[in-house]
């Protein structure tokens, strides 16, 4: 009995010592992790000395003041301190130069850093990697191959396409405006827009408009962009292991599910239908090719074809970029011009006079409309449906003013600052559309809805005549008004949105 009493004593001394060693081991690790983020907290500030910052907290950095998901206004206060540029800490050792001077937009847009992969590896798991989130060599072969689905010759008969989902939507606020309450127009309009980009870009044969399967996506679409803004401002989540154990990550995974589901099923239709018609090459004699007939045709300098994950991960970028952001440019552009009556009618005038009752818009009608083109441009100053873009620097970096930053920093793009500096743009909240006069002189990074440099916009044209129809029709029919009551309130979600919503009033024209 004392051999055994014996025995499970040293058992206990023995585990215990290794309890001790264990706990020393995992302080001296925990000791070693503090003195790296010490030091590379020094070498951090020291790196981004030459710059500005407003106070922040050593761990956190500047999540105070955007928790309340008012990203927007703490940038124009800080903008009135700090005119050209400043840096936030994102948490304590992540700092972000952020920029909303064009002539630092200009040095960053010129060169060819990579997307800050902390910041946008977070849509991954949504977008996958394709011409969003793509760098390097790949981006480059992926641009390149995609680049004939955006000619003109391309986009031509998309003026007429997306004339007739317009009009499937204007039908629908026909209805709504004899009840004579104002209508939140973002639900609409996005719901026209995937339909657009599903005849436009996938060559799909029906109205997406009452189909309960379009509103789920665009419902997982709304929920990942609030998931994503929530997740972006906790470091924690920033890890995949972590953020799947959450009840946010959950509900992320299980929204990216619904958005895969209806991408999976637009490319299956697409394959099943080339197939049905005939071999590949026919079909491409027969008919203009879409977006989604390039990426299949698409071949790279070696022969091969995109994977089907790349191709996934484009139809995803595309449906993305495609139908949000545009969705969001039109509805704050009408609602701009809701605000602005004189603007509005000023408009109306020109597109009675050149369209009628705009039973027969074309393409060659895009460049005709001057006023309304410089409206939809002031619109897209004062809320551009990307507020903001990130790189991070794969080389030093010497801006005009002689301050400098090392490989490695991360530097955000404010585009919504840049066109609400009153450095760049007088009187910023004004809307006038004079700014935009032909003529006009302004810097050459002032004004960059689509972004600029290599890396802009491949779809801007497509989006900009889809902006043009949809507003060009929209006053033909219809005296908009805003609603007092619910002001919209700029929410940068990936694209701009409004926290409540768009809502405006709805006269029917005689």
């Amino acid at each position: 009995m004392s051999v055994s009493l014996l025995s499970h004593t040293r058992s206990l001394g023995i585990f215990s010592g290794l309890l001790q060693v264990a706990f020393l081991l995992g302080l001296v690790l925990l000791l070693l992790k503090a003195v790296q983020l010490y030091l590379r907290r020094q070498w951090l500030l020291k790196a981004v000395q030459e710059f500005p910052s407003p106070p922040s907290h050593w761990l956190f950095g500047h999540y105070k003041e955007f928790q309340e998901n008012n990203e927007l206004q703490v940038i124009l206060k800080w903008m009135e301190k700090y005119p050209s540029v400043c840096y936030r800490w994102l948490w304590g050792t992540k700092p972000q130069l952020l920029i909303y001077n064009p002539d630092y937009m200009k040095v960053i847009l010129g060169r060819s850093d990579p997307k800050d992969v902390s910041i946008y590896h977070l849509l991954s798991s949504w977008i996958g990697y394709g011409l969003l989130l793509l760098n390097g060599q790949p981006w480059f072969q992926h641009r390149r191959m995609l680049t004939p689905a955006f000619h003109y010759d391309i986009l031509k008969p998309y003026v007429g396409l997306t004339a007739d989902s317009v009009r499937v939507m204007l039908d629908k606020w026909a209805e709504l405006s004899r009840h004579s309450a104002p209508v939140e127009v973002f639900g609409h309009i996005s719901l026209m827009t995937l339909e657009t980009i599903m005849k436009c870009a996938f060559n799909h044969p029906s109205s997406l408009q009452t189909d309960r399967s379009s509103q789920s996506y665009t419902q997982a679409i709304e929920d990942l962009k609030n998931l994503f803004n929530s997740r972006k401002w906790n470091f924690f989540h920033h890890n995949d292991f972590i953020y799947r154990l959450s009840s946010m990550g959950r509900s992320f995974f299980k929204a990216c599910e619904l958005a895969h589901e209806h991408t999976d099923r637009v490319i299956q239709q697409r394959k099943l239908r080339l197939h049905d018609e005939g071999e590949l090459e026919k079909i491409r004699k027969k008919r203009h090719l879409d977006f989604l007939d390039i990426l299949l045709f698409a071949r790279s300098e070696d022969g091969s074809s995109l994977s089907d994950k790349d191709l996934r991960a484009e139809v995803d970028t595309f449906m993305f970029a495609g139908n949000d952001t545009t969705a969001s440019g039109i509805s704050w552009i009408l609602y701009a011009l809701a605000t602005h009556p004189e603007h509005q009618q000023q408009c109306r005038e020109e597109l009675q006079s050149l369209l009628g009752d705009g039973a027969s818009i074309t393409w060659d009608h895009m460049d005709k409309m001057p006023y309304t083109t410089m409206c939809i441009k002031e619109a897209l100053r004062l809320y551009p449906p990307v507020p903001g873009v990130a790189r991070q620097l794969s080389s030093p970096v010497t801006f005009p003013d002689g301050r400098s930053l090392p490989k490695g920093i991360s530097v955000a793009l404010s585009i919504y600052g840049l066109h609400h500096n009153p450095n760049v743009w007088p009187n910023p909240e004004v809307f006038d559309p004079s700014r935009f006069e032909p003529g006009a002189v302004r810097h050459s990074h002032a004004f960059l809805p689509f972004s600029g440099g290599s890396r802009n916009c491949i779809g801007k044209q497509f989006a900009m005549n889809e902006m043009k129809v949809a507003v060009a029709l929209t006053l033909l029919r219809f005296e908009l008004a805003p609603d007092p009551s619910r002001v919209p309130i700029p929410s940068p979600k990936i694209v701009l949105n409004s926290k409540n919503g768009i809502h405006l009033y709805l006269k029917k024209l005689p």
